[in-house]
């Protein structure tokens, strides 16, 4: 997985002005941010990087008398997989319901689903609110015998839920080859083998319009451009289930779903990032 990291220092610093940032960075496809003295670090998958959308920010920032100056370059990857290898991640248990955890951590919670992962590079361990939210839905959505997408699958973590409570068969997808193959072992370690993984983006889908429900965490944009393909995928009465964004986009996802056809069934929010289900 290629990230790039940028530095963000805003003159004058507060934090209005670095949350109104970080909610702008994330609309061009940055995913994670560290805060900072002077502004934050934000990192972004190389191939969403568009730095005409990131100078148009810098131009135009929406709260007057502030100025945006940023340095960018490419993500240490091998930092990152050493920090995984030797530390691992701390266990997330989700309502009793479901507990992931590495394989460094076996000493964990009795949940009704336990899932065990090995994070490396790929992003999904079940730490972010928009992760959390979709594992507490799965366990509401019967999935006993369904045909499952699971977009942009990161670790894997969701479609092996998903085959957990029953799912017949889940097909993922991820643009990055690290992502991809850390799926695949994952599904290993849960002994999961109705798994088809896929490396690319939306355009790997079948458009066989057979799918009962899709998953996508990804980013607004993302979703905007990739939910005609979604639609094309999903069967009649098929559900939707869709995160990686902020309660403000809440409205336009939903403006562009109904006009496929969906309608919205139920949404949550966790520290400001939303989780829409919607129903066909």
């Amino acid at each position: 997985m290629k990230y790039y990291q940028a530095k963000f220092k805003i003159t004058p610093y507060d934090e209005t002005a670095c949350d109104v940032l970080t909610a702008l960075l994330a609309d061009i496809g940055f995913e994670t941010f560290t805060p900072t003295e002077e502004g934050c670090m934000a990192y972004v998958r190389q191939p969403l990087f568009v730095a005409d959308a990131l100078a148009e920010i810098e131009r135009n920032f929406l709260l007057p008398g502030y100025s945006i100056e940023h340095t960018v370059e490419e993500a240490p990857d091998e930092d990152w997989n050493q920090t995984w290898e030797e530390e691992g991640f701390a266990p997330i248990v989700i309502d009793r319901l479901v507990c992931v955890h590495d394989t460094r951590h076996r000493d964990v919670p009795e949940c009704r689903y336990d899932i065990l992962i090995n994070p490396r590079m790929a992003f999904g361990t079940g730490s972010h609110p928009t992760t959390r939210q979709i594992l507490r839905q799965l366990c509401q959505t019967d999935l006993r015998g369904k045909r499952v997408v699971d977009a942009g699958c990161g670790t894997g973590v969701l479609g092996i839920l998903c085959a957990l409570r029953g799912a017949r068969a889940v097909f993922s997808y991820d643009i990055d080859s690290w992502s991809v193959e850390n799926s695949g072992v994952n599904a290993r370690l849960n002994g999961i083998e109705n798994i088809e993984i896929r490396e690319g983006d939306a355009s790997v889908l079948p458009q066989t319009a057979d799918f009962d429900v899709l998953i996508a965490n990804i980013n607004r944009n993302i979703l905007l451009a990739d939910l005609p393909r979604f639609s094309g995928a999903l069967a009649p009465h098929a559900q939707l289930l869709l995160s990686g964004f902020y309660e403000a986009d809440i409205a336009s996802l939903v403006e562009k779903s109904k006009t496929l056809g969906f309608t919205l069934a139920s949404q949550t929010s966790e520290d400001g990032w939303a989780m829409l289900l919607l129903q066909r």
